[in-house]
């Protein structure tokens, strides 16, 4: 059992206080958010039009998948526009960060670069140099000399944020704090931080893989529902401006257990190539391995198919898998994932040239229709596809 060493500070979470009296809601006024331009355009998209000022993110991800060069980016971007941009290491050194910005061309003059875990030296550093945006890389690196225990614990990250967010507030500055995630993918620290930050980005992807997505899980000043795609390159992140044309690049249409599906990110349409794999086992628990589809969503349509149309699922490994790793949420691919499960089963081809559908499957084998159908089918119509499934209702709402 490892104990908590307690506290010894003399700081408290931030407290907000003014002498403001109760009013009435109407006669508040309410004025737009100041943002700054990322000058990268699908993070602005994520953070809801730019970066908002005196605002906290924290952005999280797998070691390698890119967090750091993305945010170098970023912070060249707003230092040629705005001014002095200032990015706190405590994991690389001043000379390695310098390494990155030669690859990544990331060489501003109002660029500053320290490395420093104390959060009271950072506050100095940011006394002196005026910055008007801070990157931390990372959280769990910081520790506040007043309190005993190891960088990294609950108390320091705490602490260490709370500063932060003082720092942040009461000088209108924003902040990107970098934070570490678990085996299992989850942030890692207090779940408090989630709390008290604006807003929590997620990069998502695999070291192996070219394509990053980043995902909003939190947004006080925007909405959760976009996402930003991002290819890694020898010379850093390049945006994505048109992911369906990306991800199809490969596809290989009219394939046994493939086929293109229609899914909704925030207000952005994307087309997708989605794979299933059935082979018969004699194992007694056979496989069920899903990349990029919820497992439970995946077990759900196997008992439908298995139920209404009578199709053995039971004696067979399956394997599913949507290319370019995206992790799709929501209902969008039922039809999809049934089809291709359906296709592999059989050992059949589904023979409709350049073919997409999409759509809900309920318990009882209905398709249900989608939000937003009808700008997947323009998005479909604009990539040439001439087979296009659809659920009766999304017919309706559909324009053309």
């Amino acid at each position: 059992m490892v104990e908590e060493t307690k506290v010894q500070s003399n700081s408290s979470s931030v407290n907000i206080s003014s002498n403001s009296l109760p009013k009435s809601i109407l006669n508040i006024k309410s004025s737009e958010y100041e943002r700054f331009d990322t000058g990268i355009t699908e993070l602005n998209r994520v953070l809801g039009g730019g970066i908002v000022k005196g605002s906290l993110t924290l952005i999280s991800g797998a070691p390698g998948i890119g967090k750091s060069t993305l945010l170098l980016q970023a912070a060249n971007s707003i230092s040629r526009k705005y001014g002095k941009v200032l990015y706190v290491s405590g994991e690389e050194s001043e000379e390695q960060i310098k390494m990155r910005g030669d690859r990544l061309e990331a060489m501003s003059s109002d660029l500053y670069i320290v490395s420093e875990t104390s959060i009271e030296k950072i506050e100095e550093h940011i006394e002196n140099t005026k910055p008007v945006f801070v990157i931390v890389d990372s959280i769990q690196t910081l520790f506040k000399q007043s309190i005993t225990s190891a960088p990294g614990s609950v108390s320091q990250v705490r602490e260490s944020s709370n500063d932060i967010m003082r720092i942040g507030k009461t000088k209108g500055i924003p902040f990107f704090i970098v934070a570490h995630v678990t085996k299992q993918g989850e942030l890692a620290g207090p779940r408090v931080l989630e709390h008290m930050v604006d807003a929590v980005l997620s990069f998502e992807g695999e070291r192996t893989e070219e394509f990053r997505i980043l995902r909003t899980m939190k947004n006080r000043f925007g909405t959760t529902s976009e996402i930003g795609v991002f290819e890694m390159r020898e010379s850093g992140l390049e945006e994505v401006s048109n992911p369906s044309a990306v991800f199809l690049e490969e596809t290989d249409f009219q394939k046994e257990g493939s086929i293109v599906i229609g899914i909704m990110e925030g207000t952005r349409p994307i087309l997708i190539e989605i794979q299933a794999l059935v082979s018969e086992t004699k194992a007694v628990m056979p496989r069920r391995t899903a990349v990029g589809v919820d497992v439970s969503r995946l077990n759900l349509i196997l008992a439908v198919l298995e139920k209404k149309l009578k199709i053995p699922f039971y004696n067979c490994d399956v394997y599913v898998n949507v290319v370019g790793g995206l992790n799709i949420e929501g209902t969008f691919a039922d039809l999809g994932l049934a089809l291709a499960l359906i296709s592999s089963v059989k050992s059949k081809e589904i023979n409709l040239e350049k073919l997409i559908v999409f759509g809900e499957i309920g318990l009882t084998g209905e398709v249900r229709p989608v939000a937003f159908g009808d700008r997947i089918v323009n998005e479909a119509e604009k990539m040439g596809f001439k087979n296009i499934v659809i659920p009766a209702r999304n017919k309706g709402k559909s324009k053309k």
